[in-house]
């Protein structure tokens, strides 16, 4: 999935589930909707980025002690979402632009 996008306008509303995904929509009617796996699989950081160009997959694997979830989120700024996971992990934030490019909206 691209990174690297230009900045776009945030969502009118931002729904996290911490057990099942997030839900965005923005002013223009878009809708998009993440599994937690996704978000965490594609997550955007330089750690995660450099285990994926190594061929291998962020995240907890199939043999995690317990399922993923989101534990908390917080607003960066006006242009992202930063995501605390229950593997510990909350480095990546998520771009609105990202997210929409994700989505296949822009």
């Amino acid at each position: 999935m691209p990174l690297d996008l230009p900045d776009a306008e945030a969502p009118t509303t931002v729904e996290l589930d911490r057990a099942h995904g997030l839900a965005l929509e923005w002013a223009d009617g878009s809708h998009a909707e993440f599994t937690l796996d996704e978000l965490r699989r594609n997550c955007p950081c330089a750690e995660c980025r450099g285990l994926r160009e190594r061929g291998r997959v962020p995240g907890p694997g199939e043999d995690a002690p317990e399922p993923l979830r989101a534990i908390d989120a917080e607003l960066v700024g006006g242009w992202g979402l930063m995501i605390r996971w229950s593997d510990g992990h909350q480095t990546g934030i998520y771009a609105w632009s990202i997210l929409r490019a994700w989505a296949g909206l822009d």
